[in-house]
């Protein structure tokens, strides 16, 4: 049997569009030969939809959606993602909502799967709005018996996990009814470190089953989430048998025979640098475009943060459609226009030099009398990060164009960031970064993408150039040693004695922690950022922010 991967980027709500998505890609696969049709989880509303789906309307359109798509489709059949309510379901078992899998063929549903682990964990809690399935499901298609499941569904297999978040095991349970090719339709969103152990997990699976995969993963950017593609078929012994490339729509057609679905194995990134920089890219991209921005503004500082932002957008949108704006102080270097200025030529955007002295020094005028007998301290810091911040955001209002925060992970962790200043934005590219990566990211583009940084912004100590003289290092650890620390604490959830008795300095660690737990309040009036790790805040990580434990070392 020919059977294609629809391997599209949906945007969330947009149901007219998506239906022609999904029918175009139908067509497009049966001019190349394809039985079968195989779209990503919750393709006809785009993922996630989040609490849309507690909106009535919003309900009663995205299933009209998908009805208009059962009239449409003819030729091949599609097994796509779609919001089940129970007049869907030819087994009528549920009386709720299911995020679920529709096999489509001659204008009829002819097979209904209730995806059966629903997460429910940072931004995926599924079991807010859907029901779970109570049976596994399969599916017969001419002499093909499909076994059909949703992203989570082969997430929680014994084959893989040790420690399995569910009692369920729905991979298991599928295989157990003997089809001839396991089918996940998934929405599974890029991290560092993700596409290997997806890959590793697909392949344990089918190992252990003796069965071959299919898994159809969406592409695109939706808020902070990313998703990768990378659809993929495992043989029963575990060998990739077809990989679609990353971040890329496509409709590729392969032939399932002897157990086997044959296609081109598209290669993997030859570092982590490449893999998240397209990640971002199109992450960027995708946040602009569906939130209806076609330019983009930023403060250009000359340091490595905006130089790296800048470098993605550019990359992401073109560089006509950004504007860089150096805003100079009595405290900037005259080297830090100058690496602004490098870097806009290289890149080829536009850049607005506009000194702040003239808007600085009367805000210090006037605050002069209220503020006598009390010595400069970081309010005036901060003024010059929030007079800047003010007037990005005349620029993005007069343009219409989205303002891009420039702040990194570490920074958005300490609390290292003005509120008001210089996290004014609508959307941070970097901050699921820590600095040290940003700076394996600004190396790799010198290295292979024709060297847009300046090597200054690389070289110099890092600084805000709020006083004189100032240095990040002023304030905050050495970012080599915060990080880690940082990493450890979010990332591995690391106990802080822990890392004391595995060598960390006690009084860093408390300090550091410290400040992470204080900073929260800031971090919830922050952009969006793009996610690219495990345990990115907002919404990857839920911590309150009235409260006081902080645990020592």
């Amino acid at each position: 049997m020919r059977i294609a991967i629809a391997q599209l980027n949906p945007t969330v709500g947009d149901l007219t569009a998506n239906v022609d998505r999904l029918a175009a890609a139908v067509d497009d696969a049966g001019a190349q030969g394809a039985e079968l049709v195989v779209a990503p989880e919750l393709a006809v509303t785009g993922y996630p939809p989040k609490d849309l789906l507690e909106n009535p309307a919003f309900v009663r359109d995205a299933v009209a959606a998908a009805r208009r798509l059962v009239d449409q489709v003819r030729g091949p059949a599609l097994l796509v993602g779609a919001v089940i309510s129970p007049a869907d379901d030819p087994l009528a078992v549920e009386s709720r909502l299911a995020n679920g899998a529709l096999l489509i063929k001659d204008g009829a549903i002819r097979a209904a799967h209730r995806k059966l682990l629903l997460p429910t964990y940072d931004v995926f809690d599924e079991s807010r709005y859907f029901v779970p399935g109570s049976t596994p499901s399969t599916a017969v298609l001419g002499d093909l018996k499909l076994g059909i499941t949703v992203c989570e569904d082969i997430w929680n297999d014994k084959a893989y996990w040790q420690a399995p978040r569910y009692d369920r095991d729905p991979a298991a349970e599928t295989a157990a009814l003997g089809p001839d090719l396991i089918v996940n339709l998934s929405a599974s969103p890029f991290e560092r470190g993700k596409p290997e152990e997806r890959a590793k997990m697909l392949q344990a699976l089918a190992r252990h089953h003796r069965r071959p995969v299919l898994y159809v993963n969406q592409i695109g950017g939706n808020d902070s989430l990313i998703f990768d593609g990378r659809s993929t078929a495992v043989d029963a012994t575990g060998a990739i048998t077809w990989r679609a490339p990353a971040y890329e729509e496509t409709v590729a057609v392969a032939t399932f025979a002897g157990g086997r679905l044959e296609g081109q194995v598209s290669p993997e990134y030859d570092s982590l640098e490449a893999d998240v920089i397209d990640a971002l890219c199109l992450g960027l991209s995708d946040y602009a475009r569906k939130c209806g921005f076609t330019k983009v503004v930023l403060g250009l500082s000359g340091g490595i943060d905006s130089a790296i932002t800048a470098s993605l957008a550019a990359r992401a949108l073109g560089p006509a459609a950004v504007l860089g704006v150096a805003m100079p102080s009595r405290y900037s270097s005259p080297g830090s226009l100058a690496d602004a200025e490098e870097l806009a030529r290289r890149l080829g955007i536009r850049l607005d030099v506009v000194p702040i002295e003239p808007l600085f020094a009367p805000f210090l005028t006037a605050l002069a009398p209220a503020f006598q007998g009390l010595a400069a301290d970081v309010t005036e810091e901060n003024l010059q990060a929030r007079i800047r911040g003010t007037l990005l955001m005349a620029y993005a209002n007069k343009l219409g164009a989205l303002l891009l925060t420039t702040g990194n992970k570490s920074e958005v962790a300490v609390g290292y960031a003005t509120l008001y200043g210089d996290m004014c934005g609508g959307l941070a590219p970097l901050a699921d970064l820590y600095k040290t990566q940003v700076y394996a990211l600004a190396r790799h583009l010198n290295d292979r993408a024709g060297a847009p940084i300046p090597e200054a912004s690389i070289t110099k100590p890092p600084s805000a150039e709020l006083r004189p003289g100032q240095t990040d290092q002023d304030s905050l650890p050495p970012y080599a040693a915060l990080d880690l620390i940082l990493e450890a604490y979010i990332e591995g959830r690391a106990d802080p004695a822990e890392m004391v008795r595995n060598g960390f300095d006690a009084r860093l660690v408390a300090r550091v922690v410290a400040m992470l737990h204080r900073a929260e309040y800031k971090r919830r009036q922050a952009a969006p950022g793009l996610r690219v790790s495990r345990k990115a805040f907002g919404e990857g990580r839920r911590l309150p922010i009235a409260q006081t434990y902080v645990p020592e070392p």
